[in-house]
């Protein structure tokens, strides 16, 4: 039942075998140096009568359930984050529920962190007449947020990229919502490569100068701000900005191309961990952080290093559609019963993505049950018309 014939992306088909051994993790209490968030995606139910180019009707049990899972494996969860499709399907109610659902489900557990998405997508980017606009919309949701009692991550504005007109907006923008968090927030520095309408974020197209403007953020807010998250896809970027923080402000690595040595860090530092892809590879990811904080970097790198060709897969351009990659194997393992998504993003990919991620996450030890995965990719392929022998 484990062999499977597979479509290259010539349209060839060619037997193929999981030989993977799935990577098991011990219960219990997990011991990390690193803070780690997995962004966790959502399960749609695609049963209920819903329009599917509106906001998703989500799968409450399989959605919360999952993220106990992350919980399990020692992972804070970045919750309404882009992983979740907010911006591409989850609006600003979905998003608030989604929140109030997660931290309500979590309340009973003392292991539980969560931190989540706050943003101004309820402004249209060409509605928004001026700054005000833009601080307005981000305190309608961190006021919403922190009245559920949530930390907030303070994610990148379509309408603010729109309308600033100098790096001295951005400062104005964050400096007066920051004033309004109640605790230390993480930034989140969204490059265009995930969403292009964020392209010239803090007032510049090149990187060196809105590095500069989001460090003076950071310097004007310190003691509002945990730490930022980068997400350039570039490690050198990422590596030059972690060593100019202040001593308090942490890197969180949002470089799903990159994330091992990242995290691992060299003589001068390291960068904690935002990470879409700690969904998909949560397993690995848990036994690593824990191998890293035993000591045993080998270990670390060992486990991690048959992950980054699916994480590199999974998050090829057009990266704002790497969504469909987590949830195809999400429901290749079992965590739902359906491969169907928000907005319809799972036909965003071609089927020779689909089947090249079944072969790295068999490689990397992240197919839980083979069985399982060959019957449903057998039924993806079908539906593509490749039936297989």
């Amino acid at each position: 039942m484990t062999e499977i014939k597979l479509p290259d992306a010539s349209g060839k088909l060619a037997s193929y075998r999981l030989s993977g051994s799935p990577i098991a993790v011990n219960k219990g209490a997990k011991t990390f140096n690193r803070v780690a968030f997995a962004a966790a995606h959502i399960v749609v139910d695609p049963l209920k009568n819903g329009d599917p180019s509106a906001s998703p009707i989500l799968d409450w049990d399989r959605t919360l359930a999952f993220r106990h899972h992350l919980l399990d494996l020692g992972f804070g969860i970045a919750e309404a984050m882009d992983t979740a499709q907010r911006g591409m399907g989850l609006d600003w109610p979905g998003a608030h529920e989604l929140i109030r659902q997660s931290l309500g489900s979590a309340r009973g557990r003392k292991d539980a962190m969560i931190y989540s998405g706050c943003g101004t997508e309820q402004l249209a980017p060409e509605a928004a007449r001026s700054l005000d606009d833009v601080v307005a919309a981000y305190l309608t949701q961190l006021h919403a947020i922190q009245k559920l009692g949530g930390r907030i991550i303070l994610m990148a504005s379509r309408a603010l990229a729109r309308i600033a007109r100098s790096p001295g907006d951005y400062e104005t923008v964050y400096s007066r919502v920051l004033k309004e968090a109640d605790h230390p927030v993480i930034l989140h520095w969204l490059g265009d490569m995930f969403d292009p309408a964020l392209k010239g974020y803090w007032g510049a197209a090149d990187f060196p100068p809105a590095l500069e403007t989001a460090l003076n953020v950071i310097a004007a807010n310190e003691k509002k701000v945990d730490g930022i998250k980068i997400s350039l896809l570039d490690d050198q970027k990422e590596i030059v900005m972690r060593r100019r923080l202040p001593k308090a402000v942490r890197m969180y690595t949002g470089d799903d191309f990159n994330y091992p040595e990242l995290i691992a860090g060299d003589a001068q530092g390291f960068s904690h961990a935002l990470l879409g892809i700690f969904d998909p590879i949560a397993p690995a990811a848990s036994l690593a952080l824990e191998k890293l904080a035993a000591g045993d970097r080998a270990a670390f790198e060992k486990i991690l290093a048959p992950t980054v060709p699916l994480s590199r897969l999974i998050f090829r351009a057009p990266t704002q559609y790497y969504k469909t990659g987590v949830v195809f194997l999400a429901w290749l393992n079992g965590f739902q019963d359906h491969f169907i998504m928000a907005g319809g993003a799972q036909s965003m990919r071609p089927i020779a993505y689909f089947t090249e991620i079944l072969r790295l996450a068999d490689q990397a030890g992240l197919i839980r049950d083979p069985d399982l995965a060959v019957r449903r990719m057998r039924q993806l392929l079908a539906l593509n018309g490749i039936e297989n022998a």
